[in-house]
């Protein structure tokens, strides 16, 4: 019967080595994890730009070039 397969990651708030089959993944403790929420709910992690699918950066150049070359 083949192994079950376990992947080794960091924790993302204090970096130690968590196992994918430990309780708290991707955390290493209720510690980190209560720390990662807080920063979630205090806007400590935002997105840099808003988030444009391909199709509207498609629609958005060809409206450019239109505008450019009237």
């Amino acid at each position: 019967m083949p192994r079950k397969r376990t992947a080794k990651v960091g924790c993302p708030i204090c970096k130690k080595p968590v196992k994918s089959s430990d309780p708290n993944y991707p955390f290493c403790s209720d510690r980190c994890r209560t720390i990662d929420l807080g920063k979630w709910a205090s806007g400590g992690y935002v997105i840099s730009s808003p988030v444009k699918d391909s199709e509207e950066l498609i629609q958005d150049t060809t409206l450019e070039d239109r505008e450019r070359d009237n």
